[in-house]
């Protein structure tokens, strides 16, 4: 098998019999699965030759990405969770277990940008401004 063939494999990895609930999508799971790998591993050609990098170097690099792009995602919901989602107020605890963060890491996962992004994304004021602005 062709080494870009085998990263391929190994980001997109075939589902076992079972894993897909009821068993007889299998074969459709699977199908898309060899389509996401086509599609990996021709991006992931094109990157390396287009760079002239390893293709193992650019897979890497490419899941950073991925990882970096994730944990965006979280500081922004994050932010959205203790900043503007109404009316329950999430605990430090469970939100921190949901995210990955220690309890005390969630008020410092997000900042004014996440937040500011959020308020964008969103159309709100965040709830402390909101409570700022109604109270004398």
């Amino acid at each position: 098998m062709h080494p870009i063939v085998e990263l391929a494999a190994l980001i997109h990895p075939m589902p076992e019999p079972g894993t897909p609930d009821p068993d007889d999508i299998l074969a459709d799971v699977r199908e898309d699965v060899h389509r996401l790998r086509r599609e990996y591993a021709d991006d992931l050609e094109a990157t390396a030759f287009g760079s002239d990098t390893d293709p193992l170097i650019a897979a890497l690099q490419k899941e950073q990405g991925a990882k970096e792009a994730a944990d965006r995602r979280i500081r922004t919901l994050l932010a959205y969770a203790r900043e503007f989602h109404p009316p329950r107020r999430y605990s430090l605890h469970e939100l921190g277990e949901a995210s990955g963060y220690t309890f005390s890491g969630v008020r410092t996962a997000y900042g004014d940008p996440e937040i500011t992004l959020v308020q964008g994304q969103i159309g709100r004021t965040p709830r402390r401004a909101a409570e700022e602005q109604e109270s004398p």
